[in-house]
């Protein structure tokens, strides 16, 4: 079965305040700020900092009683990515006991964010820890809400004209049209396009029967992605002329558009033993890119294990199209990896034997890369230059909690 979104959009904790002045006149627009030397600094460490702000998930991960209890402490979290300013986010979607927050994703003028609400009954979770399996047909009630940063206006999309008790995976489409969204139908996951104002939900995935994940839009807003029974298949928005990209792994998993929308990046080949592969949209040129090493592309963040509670560690583009950052294990370390579109690896951090980095994200604005990572002995989130050098934690979670899934604002 596949990961459910709480696996891949694990922690964070939001700010209430409403945004400053300072922040609509710079932050909005993704400026990079240039911060006032710390007199302990070298020169040679000195350097200005990028402002965006960067949405995440903090969350305990130190609870012994499974998942559940670990997933009821998330809380939405925003931060500015020189590490300031660091503020929760819907505080007031927790309404009722067993209710968490994630931070999901950013519109495109980066002036609201998308935040997932999430509920399970704590019967439903002793019933999936006991089975070792997700039961989402009840007992649970999952909705994606936008964040206005400005206004603290908080929007439910998915509970307007209900189509399902658990709904994840919402974007904005191109030009105003809409939002696409991934509910679970009858216990399957299925690709969904709705309104501006939540309504009008339709199923695009054609004639498809099979569980759907890692749904996405073309930069262009004309053709969709996504994975289904882990293969990968392009359509038009509507869900019409679908293609099945014939790769002749059984594992395909979570699609990623290039910037300039010619390429689909995903992992592709074994549960457990995928690398990162592109492919033209039209499924020509395919190729693997690069190895991960015999990692096995999933991070747990339990410190004590659960079911299916590991998050899927996925490469990502660079902002020009040209790279690709991923995670390889390396010497025994789980290190931060970039490749070019001719597969020339190189590797960029050198950690000692246990150390794991997870989770990359480029900026859409300058050559900086965030990435999680528990150098130093909790999983904090860090930023660096393209070439991973000299990191800072934004993040500063506490020793028992963990930082997770970061996301830029555009």
């Amino acid at each position: 079965m596949a990961i459910p979104f709480n696996l891949f959009f694990t922690s964070m904790r939001r700010c209430g305040a409403i945004a400053s002045l300072l922040w609509l006149a710079i932050g909005a627009c993704g400026v990079v700020g240039v911060r006032a030397q710390d007199p302990t600094e070298s020169p040679a460490t000195f350097r200005a900092k990028p402002m965006q702000w960067i949405g995440y998930t903090e969350g305990r991960n130190d609870l012994p009683d499974g998942q559940f209890v670990n997933w009821v402490t998330q809380r939405a979290r925003l931060v500015r990515a020189d590490g300031t300013e660091a503020r929760a986010l819907g505080d007031s979607l927790i309404d009722r006991p067993n209710t968490w927050t994630q931070f999901a994703g950013w519109s495109p003028d980066g002036r609201t964010a998308i935040l997932g609400k999430h509920w399970e009954s704590p019967e439903n979770a002793a019933w999936e820890r006991a089975a070792k399996t997700f039961r989402m047909t009840e007992g649970w009630l999952s909705d994606c809400c936008l964040y206005d940063l400005d206004t603290e206006a908080l929007t439910n999309l998915t509970e307007v004209e209900r189509v399902s008790i658990y709904n994840t995976g919402l974007f904005y489409l191109p030009s105003n049209r809409g939002f696409g969204f991934t509910p679970l139908i009858g216990g399957i996951s299925k690709p969904f396009v709705m309104d501006t104002d939540g309504r009008n939900k339709r199923d695009v995935s054609g004639e498809g029967q099979g569980f759907a994940y890692g749904y996405s839009v073309s930069p262009d807003g004309t053709r969709i992605s996504y994975h289904q029974d882990y293969q990968i298949y392009v359509a038009d928005l509507d869900g019409g002329k679908k293609v099945h990209i014939q790769t002749g792994n059984p594992f395909n998993f979570a699609p990623a558009w290039s910037p300039d929308g010619q390429w689909l990046l995903f992992v592709s080949g074994e549960h457990y033993n995928c690398h990162p592969t592109i492919v033209k949209r039209d499924g020509t040129e395919l190729r693997k890119l690069a190895d991960r090493g015999g990692y096995r592309g999933v991070v747990e963040k339990l410190k004590h294990p659960d079911f299916h509670s590991e998050s899927s560690d996925v490469p990502v583009w660079d902002r020009t199209g040209r790279h690709v950052f991923y995670t390889a294990l390396v010497e025994g370390a789980v290190e931060l990896m970039r490749v070019d579109l001719e597969g020339n690896a190189r590797r960029l951090t050198t950690s000692r034997p246990g150390t794991r980095h997870y989770h990359p994200a480029a900026s859409p604005h300058g050559d900086w890369i965030l990435f999680g990572s528990d150098r130093d002995g909790s999983m904090q989130i860090y930023v660096s230059p393209y070439d991973g050098s000299d990191p800072w934690a934004v993040s500063h979670t506490a020793e028992n909690y963990s930082a997770m899934h970061g996301i830029w604002q555009k």
